[in-house]
C-alpha cells in the first residue's frame, strides 16, 4: 500500500514543530533582550501553523512516498524562519532526524526503487482503541498481523499459547522475522493450555520463548503484545486475548490498544514490566532440543493436577532469586566482616533453604575455604530431596552420598546423613568435616542433636529453620551466639507467591492497656494482660462477630488463635466451642500425643480452632491454617512474623490467609511501627504514609484494612515511635547508668536513629541525663545523624583511627579524610582546612562518634570491595552525594546540584539517581524512566537538552570516559537529612534510542545488590 497514514505525519511534523517552538521559548527565557517576545511569538505561531497545514495537505495529497522529502523541505523552511528570528535556535540535525523517521516507516523498495509501506491496521498508529470484537471492529487477529508488518520488535506476554493461534499468524511472524525482526514470548504452563507444538513453530521461525514451570502457583495471567517501533510509534495490545483461535477471531474478548503518541508513559510501563519477567528466573528459556521432555512432562502434570511430579532440572543452570542471594550475602559479611563462622538462617517453608545452603556452600568451595560436607536431617525424604538440590547446583550427578537406611557412605566426602543414623554409629571425628549443615535447626535441642553438635568442629556451621523458638522455651540461638545471620523478608516471598497472600484485618475489641505494667525490652506484664483478656466475654463476642463477618462459612475455617496465657487459651477454646466452633488449647503443657490429636483434627475441620500461647514448632505447621488470630499485643516484629507464618504455607484449597488482629488502647511505649514495616517492607518513616493512604502497595492479593478506630490508634502511635520525648530517654539512661551506645540501644529496643532523628545525639543524651557535665557541641550532633548510613569498613576503621590521631599517609587517605570533612561540615568549605576543622573534634562528641562507629560496624550485612586506589568508594557501600565528590577530588563539594558530574582529572562521569521521582505520589509518567532492566542491565534517561552530537553524548558513547551510577529509592528520609546513594560502580555503554532526552542502556560491572535491584527494578516480584 502506497498511500501514507495521515495520522503518522501529522504527528511526526506537529511534535517537530512544538520542538522547535520550544527551542525559541527556551532562548528567550535566556535573553529576553534578543527580541520582542510577544511580537515573535505570534509572528511565529502564525507562521507555524500555516506550514503544518500545507504540509498536513502535502502529505494527504501525494501518493508517491518519495515526496517525502518535499515535506522535509517545508520543515526546512521553519528553521530558516527561527534562524532569522533566533539565529542559534534550530540546529539542522533537527530536521534531518525528522526525515528519517518518515522514511524509517517503510519496509523496503521494489526492483524500480519506489519505497513500499507495509500494510497498515485499520486504527492509526497514533491512536488508541477498545476492541471487543464488536460490530464493525476489527478483528484481534486481523489488526495483530498488520501491526506485526510494520513493527521492528515484537513482545508477547501470554499465560498460554494455543497450535490453532499460532498457525493463525504464522505467515506474518514468519515474515516479521525474515525481516529481521524479533520475538520474544514469554508464557507458562498454566492448567497445561500450552501446546508444545505451538512453541516448537515459534522457537522453529526463530522467537525467543521463556516459560515458567510453576506448578504450584501461577503468578501470569496477562495477555499482551507490544510492537516496538524505533519511529517512536509502538503500539501495544492488552486484554484477555491468548494466542488461541477464537481470542484472535469471534471470542468475547476485550483488548485495549494502547499508542506510544497519545500514552507514552504507558508504553514506558509495558516495556519496563516485560523486561523484568524476561529477566526473572522463573521464566526459564525454551530450546525444543533440550526442554521438550521437559515441558511434556510439567504440561501433562498440570493437566492431571498431579503436582507432585518431580521434573528433572539437571541441564538447568541454577541461579538465586533476588531474596537468596541477598540471604547469600548477608552471610558473606557475617563470615568475613564479623568472623562469625556459625550462623542460623531463618527462611519460611517452601522459599529455598536448602537451595540457599546449596549455593552458599558452591561459594565457598570455589573460593578454597571448604570441600568435605555433612548434611544433616531427620527424614529421609528430605535428605534424598536436599541431595538433588545439591547436584543441580553443583552440576554433579554424582556428588554426594547418603547415611539414611540401607545407604551407606563409601568415600565420607560429601555426606547426607540422618541424625538417627548419625546417633546409632560413631560420630564423626571433630574435624571430619569443613561444613556442617542442620536442616529444620529447631529440633537442635534434641539430645540426639546436642551430641553431635557437642561433637564436631567443622570451619563452617550452618542451621536451616523456619521456626527459631521452641514450644519448650529453649533457645536454639545459643549455637550461634545468640544471633539470626539472616532472615527472609516476609513481603519478598509474598511477591514470588512463595507463600500465601494475607488479607490483614485490624479490629478495635474495646480494651484499655494503658494502665497495665510495662517494661521496655520485655513489654507488657504478662499476668496482668492475662487478667484483662480472661474472662472477657464482651471481647469474645467482637471476635465471633468478626468472625461473622469476615469469614464466609466460619464452619469451614480452620484457625490458630495466639494467646497472652494458659489460662486465656483455654478460656477461649471453651468459648469458641460453646459458640458451636469447636475449639481447643494446645500448649507447652499438652502432650505430644494431644498435640498431634488436635492438629490432625484441625486439618479435618473436626475442630474450627487452636489456641496456643507460643508454640512455634513445626506442631502447629500445619498448612490448612486459612485464619490466624492475634488475640494479644505482639511488640516484637519477629514474633509476630513467626505467628503469622503459621498460616502463610501454601495449600490447594487455600486461596489467601485471613489475619484478624484485634488491637485496643496500647500503652504509649509499645510498637505498632514494627509490625506493619515487617508486613510492608516500608522504611521507618514511609510506614505512616502507608497507613495514611490504606497501604497501597503491598503485594498482589495481599490487603491491610484497618477499621476506623485501630487506624487511629496506630497512627498515633507510629507518630510518637518517631518522636519518642527526649526526658524520657534520659530518665531511661540515668536508671541504666554511664553505659555505652550499644549497651543503651540493647537493653532499650531503640534504633540509633531514634537518638539523631531531629535530635542531637548520644552525647547530648548523656549530658540531658547528667552524665556529662558540659553540653556538647549542637552542630556536630546534627552532623552525626547524617552519617549513620555509612556501612563501608574501611571508613569506619580511618575514623576511629584518624580520632585516635592517625595522619593521612597516602592520597587515598586524604580522599577518605574529605570524605569525613565534607560529611562533618557540609561540604562547603575547602578542603584546605580539614586538618584544622578536625582538630575541633573533641572529648565528649569525639568519644561519641568512636562509639558511633563501633554500632555502625556490627549493623553491616554486605561485603563491599574497593576498586580503585585512589578513589575511596566501595561496591555496595553508601554515601552521600558530598562523600562522593570528596572521593573524586572535588572541593566545595555541597555547590554541586545536578544529578550528573563530570570529574576531568580521573575522566568519571558520575551519575546520581533517584527512582522514585514523584516524592508524595504515584507518578507514571516519570515512573519508568529510570530503572533496572536485569541486576546487570540499567536503563538511564539524560537531561532534556542532550543531544548525541554533543561532547557529553560522544563520551558516553565512545567510553572516553567511565561512567559510574550512584543509586536510591527516593528523595527524602524525614528528620536525618536527604537519603544516601548506594554506590552501582561503573558501567558500560549498551544502547541508546531518542533525543532530547536520550534514554541509554548500560551494563553494570557489578550486579545490583538485591535490595536496590528490588526498588529499583519495574515489578515487585
Amino acid at each position: 500500500m502506497s498511500n501514507l497514514e495521515p495520522g503518522i505525519y501529522e504527528h511526526l511534523i506537529t511534535r517537530e514543530m512544538g520542538a522547535l517552538l520550544r527551542t525559541v521559548s527556551d532562548h528567550e527565557l535566556i535573553d529576553r533582550r534578543s527580541l520582542n517576545a510577544a511580537d515573535s511569538h505570534e509572528t511565529l505561531a502564525r507562521h507555524l501553523a500555516a506550514l503544518t497545514r500545507r504540509a498536513l495537505r502535502a502529505v494527504r495529497g501525494e501518493s508517491d512516498v518519495l515526496r517525502l522529502a518535499r515535506q522535509v523541505e517545508i520543515v526546512n523552511r521553519v528553521a530558516d524562519l527561527i534562524g532569522d528570528l533566533v539565529p542559534e535556535a534550530a540546529a539542522p540535525e533537527d530536521l534531518v532526524e525528522a526525515a528519517e523517521e518518515l522514511l524509517g516507516i517503510a519496509r523496503s523498495k521494489d526492483a524500480t526503487g519506489q519505497v513500499r509501506f507495509p500494510p497498515r491496521p485499520v486504527i492509526p498508529l497514533v491512536g488508541s482503541a477498545l476492541l471487543v470484537n464488536g460490530r464493525g471492529q476489527p478483528e484481534i487477529g486481523h489488526e495483530l498481523k498488520r501491526e506485526l508488518a510494520s513493527a521492528d520488535r515484537v513482545d508477547l506476554l501470554c499465560a498460554f499459547v494455543k497450535w490453532n493461534g499460532v498457525r493463525v499468524l504464522a505467515e506474518a511472524i514468519e515474515e516479521f522475522l525474515a525481516h529481521g525482526g524479533r520475538l520474544r514470548v514469554v508464557t507458562t504452563t498454566y492448567i497445561g493450555a500450552t501446546d508444545r507444538l505451538a512453541l516448537d513453530r515459534l522457537a522453529s521461525m526463530g522467537a525467543e520463548i521463556r516459560v515458567s514451570y510453576d506448578t504450584r502457583m501461577t503468578r501470569l495471567h496477562a495477555k499482551a503484545w507490544l510492537f516496538h517501533r524505533a519511529s517512536g510509534l509502538s503500539t501495544a495490545y492488552v486484554g484477555s486475548s491468548n494466542l488461541s483461535k477464537t481470542a484472535l477471531s469471534h471470542g468475547l474478548e476485550w483488548n485495549v490498544r494502547l499508542a506510544q503518541a497519545e500514552q507514552p508513559h504507558l508504553i514506558d510501563t509495558f516495556t519496563a514490566t516485560f523486561d523484568d519477567y524476561w529477566a526473572d528466573p522463573s521464566f526459564e528459556p525454551y530450546d525444543p532440543a533440550q526442554d521438550a521432555e521437559r515441558l511434556d512432562r510439567a504440561l501433562s502434570a498440570e493437566r492431571s493436577g498431579d503436582r507432585s511430579v518431580v521434573i528433572d532440572f539437571a541441564h538447568v543452570d541454577i541461579r538465586p532469586y533476588s531474596y537468596q542471594r541477598e540471604i547469600l550475602d548477608e552471610l558473606a559479611a557475617e563470615r568475613h566482616i564479623h568472623n562469625r563462622q556459625q550462623n542460623l538462617v531463618v527462611m519460611a517453608t517452601g522459599t529455598g533453604k536448602t537451595m540457599v545452603a546449596a549455593l552458599d556452600y558452591r561459594r565457598l568451595r570455589a573460593a578454597g575455604q571448604t570441600d568435605s560436607l555433612l548434611f544433616v536431617a531427620h527424614r529421609e525424604e528430605i535428605l534424598r530431596q536436599s541431595l538433588l538440590t545439591f547436584r543441580q547446583v553443583m552440576r554433579d550427578e554424582t556428588f554426594g552420598e547418603l547415611y539414611v537406611g540401607g545407604s551407606h557412605p563409601e568415600q565420607w566426602r560429601h555426606v547426607f546423613a540422618s541424625i538417627q543414623s548419625l546417633h546409632a554409629n560413631s560420630l564423626p571425628e571433630p574435624d571430619a568435616f569443613d561444613m556442617v549443615i542442620v536442616d529444620e535447626f529447631h529440633h537442635a535441642e534434641a539430645s540426639t542433636y546436642r551430641r553431635l553438635l557437642s561433637a564436631v568442629r567443622p570451619k563452617v556451621l550452618l542451621g536451616l529453620t523456619a521456626t527459631p523458638e521452641r514450644a519448650d522455651g529453649q533457645d536454639i540461638k545459643h549455637w550461634f551466639g545468640g544471633r539470626i545471620a539472616a532472615e527472609l523478608r516476609l513481603w519478598e516471598a509474598l511477591e514470588r507467591g512463595l507463600l500465601a497472600p494475607f488479607q490483614y484485618f485490624g479490629v478495635h475489641d474495646g480494651t484499655d492497656l494503658r494502665e497495665v505494667g510495662w517494661r521496655r525490652g520485655q513489654g507488657y506484664d504478662t499476668n496482668q494482660l492475662a487478667r484483662v483478656y480472661t474472662g472477657n466475654d464482651r471481647r469474645v463476642a467482637v471476635v465471633l462477630e468478626t468472625l461473622e463477618r469476615k469469614i464466609g462459612d466460619i464452619g469451614k475455617m480452620r484457625a490458630i488463635g495466639f494467646c497472652v496465657s494458659i489460662d486465656h487459651a483455654r478460656f477461649m477454646a471453651d468459648r469458641f466451642t460453646q459458640a458451636g466452633l469447636p475449639s481447643i488449647a494446645v500448649t507447652a503443657h499438652s502432650s505430644s500425643e494431644e498435640r498431634s490429636r488436635a492438629l490432625r483434627d484441625l486439618r479435618e475441620r473436626r475442630i474450627n480452632a487452636v489456641f496456643t500461647v507460643d508454640l512455634f514448632n513445626e506442631g502447629v505447621d500445619v498448612p490448612e491454617i486459612d485464619t490466624v488470630l492475634f488475640l494479644r499485643p505482639t511488640d516484637s516484629a519477629t514474633v509476630f512474623l513467626q505467628q503469622l507464618g503459621r498460616g502463610l504455607r501454601l495449600a490447594d484449597d487455600k486461596p489467601c490467609l485471613t489475619v484478624l488482629d484485634f488491637v485496643g488502647h496500647q500503652h504509649k511505649q509499645f510498637r505498632f511501627d514494627r509490625r506493619y514495616r515487617a508486613l510492608t517492607g516500608a522504611s521507618r518513616t514511609g510506614i505512616a504514609r502507608e497507613i495514611e493512604q490504606g497501604f497501597p502497595t503491598l503485594p498482589a492479593g495481599c490487603v491491610i484494612d484497618l477499621d476506623r478506630d485501630v487506624r487511629r490508634l496506630v497512627l498515633e502511635n507510629v507518630r510518637q515511635a518517631l518522636n519518642l520525648n527526649w526526658k524520657d530517654l534520659a530518665g531511661e539512661l540515668r536508671e541504666l547508668g554511664d553505659v555505652s551506645l550499644s549497651k543503651f540501644l540493647e537493653e532499650t529496643g531503640l534504633d540509633v536513629e531514634d537518638l539523631y532523628r531531629r535530635r542531637q545525639g548520644w552525647a547530648y543524651l548523656r549530658h540531658t541525663a547528667g552524665i556529662e557535665a558540659t553540653p556538647p557541641d549542637e552542630g556536630l550532633g546534627r552532623a552525626f545523624g547524617r552519617m549513620l548510613h555509612i556501612d563501608d569498613v574501611e571508613r569506619l576503621a580511618f575514623m576511629t583511627e584518624v580520632l585516635n590521631g592517625r595522619t593521612p599517609q597516602s592520597s587515598r587517605e586524604l580522599r577518605l579524610l574529605a570524605m569525613l570533612d565534607a560529611m562533618l561540615w557540609g561540604g562547603t568549605q575547602p578542603v584546605s582546612g580539614m586538618e584544622a576543622r578536625l582538630a575541633q573534634l573533641t572529648g565528649a562528641r569525639a568519644a561519641e562518634l568512636r562509639e558511633l562507629a563501633a554500632v555502625l560496624h556490627s549493623g553491616i550485612r554486605h561485603v563491599a570491595p574497593t576498586l580503585d586506589p585512589i578513589v575511596p568508594l566501595r561496591i555496595h557501600a553508601r554515601y552521600s552525594k558530598n562523600e562522593v565528590l570528596a572521593a573524586f577530588g572535588i572541593d566545595r563539594p555541597a555547590y554541586m546540584r545536578e544529578g550528573v558530574k563530570y570529574v576531568e582529572e580521573h575522566q568519571a562521569d558520575l551519575f546520581f539517581v533517584t527512582i522514585d521521582k514523584s516524592e508524595d505520589h504515584y507518578s507514571p509518567t516519570t515512573l519508568y524512566h529510570d530503572r533496572a532492566i536485569t541486576e546487570e542491565l540499567f536503563q538511564w534517561e539524560s537531561q532534556s537538552t542532550l543531544r548525541s552530537s554533543t561532547p557529553t553524548a560522544r563520551r558516553y558513547l565512545t567510553g572516553e570516559s567511565t561512567v559510574h551510577l550512584l543509586i536510591r529509592e527516593s528523595k527524602r528520609d524525614e528528620g536525618l537529612g536527604a537519603p544516601p546513594y548506594t554506590y552501582a560502580g561503573p558501567m558500560r555503554y549498551v544502547s541508546h534510542a531518542g533525543e532530547r532526552p536520550i534514554r541509554f542502556v548500560w551494563r553494570l560491572n557489578h550486579p545490583l545488590p538485591p535490595d536496590v535491584f528490588h526498588y529499583a527494578k519495574a515489578t515487585a516480584g
